[in-house]
């Protein structure tokens, strides 16, 4: 059986969908919800067996712990532990950053399932911006546990679209909310006393976070202390390589090829082309980069080429997502 997909975009849509996904999730049920990040397959956080299904339909390992999307910042303590050396630093980071792209990784409460975690006694959590997932969280009235809508080590979806080619055959329903807004995942960091740690980058970039605190960056690790820390990740089937500029890579004879370029039109040859931001945006490049990734994936490719963009602000994001789908 197909996924359900229901609408959220006109008001008696949105209010008809976010009944129908939270009776599924009081239920034990996963569904997906859309976030200004990528769309998020979402469970009950505080439930264990509800938890498991999200890495069943994911195949995700279990080593691999979950974001945990709270209700309203009152939720914060709740679930985790705030020691007397971050409770400042973290104050301030969620006054700035939430609701928002923003993922703060702190000890964790006995209240969340050891799955949930993957047995780590840090807990990774977030408040999202986006309308429909805050409904639905609200009305559910506990946190729900959301990494992105797709098979584990897959590109992330930015469309309900996505979501159905996924997993429209393992999960039971759908929100439509629209194309998601910042089209990457949030970022990630660690609060270690009054430093940061950052773990993924995303929308917050690390110039943004430097304001608040000392921050350094974690490594890639095959036993990941946050999402999107493996060092393959977020990979078109198609093979990628990366090149510093489009313009000057040179194809082999015979290869069906794809170009995913930063500002420029690819040179001839490539059979299929993909512009992230023809005006340099970087913002429009990474609500671009999973949507042209999947288009040139499902185009008959041999090989995807992929330019990299400047390696400042957003981009080291960019950058980050595609070196980790060039990582077979």
């Amino acid at each position: 059986m197909r996924a359900r997909v229901l609408a959220a975009l006109a008001p008696q849509e949105r209010a008809t969908a976010v009944t129908e996904a939270v009776k599924l999730l009081r239920e034990g049920a996963v569904v997906a919800l859309p976030t200004e990040t990528v769309y998020g397959l979402a469970a009950d956080a505080l439930n264990a067996e509800a938890a498991l299904k999200i890495f069943a339909a994911k195949e995700r390992p279990r080593f691999d712990p979950l974001i945990v999307h709270l209700p309203d910042g009152s939720w914060l303590a709740r679930i985790a532990d705030m020691p007397d050396g971050s409770r400042e630093l973290v104050q301030r980071l969620t006054e700035q950053f939430w609701p928002g792209p923003l993922t703060l990784v702190l000890p964790r409460r006995p209240i969340v399932p050891d799955v949930v975690t993957s047995g780590l006694e840090t807990v990774a959590v977030r408040l999202s911006a986006h309308p429909v997932f805050r409904e639905v969280v609200t009305a559910f009235g506990n946190p729900l546990a959301a990494p992105s809508a797709n098979r584990f080590g897959r590109i992330s979806p930015t469309a309900a679209a996505h979501v159905q080619a996924e997993l429209g055959e393992r999960i039971p329903l759908i929100i439509d909310g629209g194309a998601t807004a910042h089209g990457i995942e949030s970022s990630i960091v660690a609060v270690r006393g009054e430093r940061l740690v950052l773990l993924r980058h995303g929308p917050v970039t690390s110039e943004q976070l430097a304001k608040f605190a000392e921050v350094t960056v974690g490594a890639a690790s095959a036993r990941p202390e946050a999402p999107g820390q493996l060092e393959s990740h977020y990979a078109p089937q198609t093979r990628l390589v990366l090149t510093p500029d489009i313009r000057s890579f040179v194809l082999q004879q015979g290869v069906r090829a794809g170009a995913l370029s930063w500002t420029n039109e690819a040179p001839p040859g490539f059979a299929a082309v993909r512009v992230l931001s023809r005006t340099g945006d970087m913002r429009e490049a990474a609500a671009n980069l999973f949507r042209s990734l999947r288009e040139l994936d499902a185009a008959g490719l041999e090989l995807i080429v992929a330019e990299e963009v400047p390696d400042t602000g957003l981009g080291t994001a960019i950058n980050d997502r595609l070196r980790r789908a060039a990582a077979r």
